[in-house]
């Protein structure tokens, strides 16, 4: 029995970035022996193991045989004559098939170093045809490493395509689309991801709403960079300069759906895309398993996001509506996730990058004008739950028509 650090854990080792999680591959043994050391069997599809103490996922050492259409589709093989070299051999990308055993020898038979240095995502193998889910993966670690330099080699482009027309993409199922584009999301080059599977085609297969706002034009005066889906690439890019939260991202990327669906009569004008954007916004959501608080913060950034771009215009009473509708006085992290999503919206034009943002101070300070108002000093015994929160909503409304008063004039 061989224990080898494999992975994600090397390559990060070897890129000088610090490792988050490990992964052991377990050379020469079977289950019942490492059962008996003490390991717990976990997983279905083959077998992996947690390590008595530390928690860590040691896998037996398998290659892998593609028996059926999708990610699901394969036979494996775990008995003890399986090397090293061939349970690398199987792995997605040369950077990700390298192995450290015990001693600190390195392992690597598909020069998984060299395209490190080069800076290249290069597949290991011809079998990385057969797992669709690696072309979620690759756009995943293009995202990633965007800012390292790293690349995806033409032969590994020409592959994803072929994978695309072939129509092994179709098989995806939604919890590991999902799952990719979370994890792309968090990282620091989310649109990179959406960029990478546009240009291998598999866009349109597993995003065709993102996808076919590409091509529909808007207002050169508001929009430079005309294209919605160009737009909506630099709305996501801005996200992720702006927050860290998941959430904000995903707003980002579905805020402009339903310009998609414009009538082509009316371009580049886009009258009513805000309520076509919310129904595609919840179909979306309802296709892949995207967590409820992102689909709701979604939908309301697809709706209201006018409303915070003309925050100067808004009456008192509007702006009590949206301070309701975006629930902020019970969720006040979620009215600030959605001004972050609507500055990213404004900032994601060409040209308007850097520029200032007063819309989102001015509707936090007119948010923390309402929510001074204090409810319990307003409650009598006499009065039912209902009037009192008539009467606390007229004691907000005067807060923030005080508040306008007294504001400076919105720059010009």
């Amino acid at each position: 029995m061989k224990v080898y650090l494999v992975g994600g854990a090397v390559r990060d080792e070897l890129l000088g970035l610090s490792v988050k999680e490990r992964d052991w591959c377990v050379v020469g043994a079977t289950p019942d022996e490492l059962e008996q050391k003490g390991y717990r069997r976990v997983g279905k599809d083959f077998p992996v193991f947690l390590h008595p103490q530390t928690n860590e996922e040691y896998a037996l050492a398998r290659t892998e045989r593609k028996t059926g259409s999708g990610y699901h589709g394969f036979q494996f093989d775990t008995s003890p004559n399986i090397s090293i070299e061939d349970d690398l051999g199987r792995r997605d990308l040369t950077i990700n098939a390298i192995a450290r055993d015990l001693d600190g020898r390195i392992v690597d038979p598909y020069n998984g170093r060299a395209d490190l240095e080069a800076r290249l995502l290069r597949h290991v193998s011809d079998a990385f045809a057969e797992d669709p889910v690696r072309v979620l993966r690759v756009a995943k670690f293009a995202a990633r490493f965007a800012d390292a330099g790293f690349r995806v080699a033409s032969e590994t482009m020409a592959r994803m395509r072929e994978m695309v027309d072939a129509g092994e993409v179709d098989a995806l199922v939604p919890d590991r689309v999902w799952k990719e584009t979370e994890a792309a999301l968090a990282g620091a080059n989310p649109q990179v991801y959406f960029r990478l599977l546009r240009e291998c085609g598999a866009l349109k297969v597993v995003f065709p709403e993102i996808d076919a706002l590409f091509g529909i034009p808007q207002p050169a005066k508001w929009h430079p960079e005309i294209d919605c889906g160009v737009h909506t690439m630099m709305v996501v890019e801005q996200a992720a300069i702006l927050s860290q939260q998941v959430d904000v991202r995903f707003a980002a990327l579905v805020h402009d759906l339903g310009k998609a669906a414009t009538p082509e009569a009316q371009l580049p004008q886009h009258p009513g895309h805000e309520k076509r954007s919310v129904r595609l916004v919840k179909a979306f959501c309802k296709r892949l398993p995207v967590p409820a608080a992102h689909r709701d913060l979604g939908m309301l950034v697809a709706e209201f996001h006018a409303h915070c771009h003309r925050a100067f215009e808004l009456k008192a009473s509007t702006i009590l509506r949206l301070l309701q509708r975006v629930d902020a006085f019970r969720r006040a992290d979620r009215f600030d996730h959605f001004l972050l999503a609507c500055e990213a919206d404004a900032r994601g034009r060409t040209g308007f990058e850097t520029k200032d943002y007063p819309q989102a101070r001015y509707l936090r300070d007119a948010y923390a004008a309402a929510a001074s108002v204090e409810a319990s000093r307003l409650a009598r015994p006499d009065l039912s739950g209902q009037e009192i929160g008539a009467l606390v909503s007229r004691a907000r409304l005067e807060a923030i028509s005080s508040f306008k008063k007294a504001a400076p004039q919105p720059p010009k």
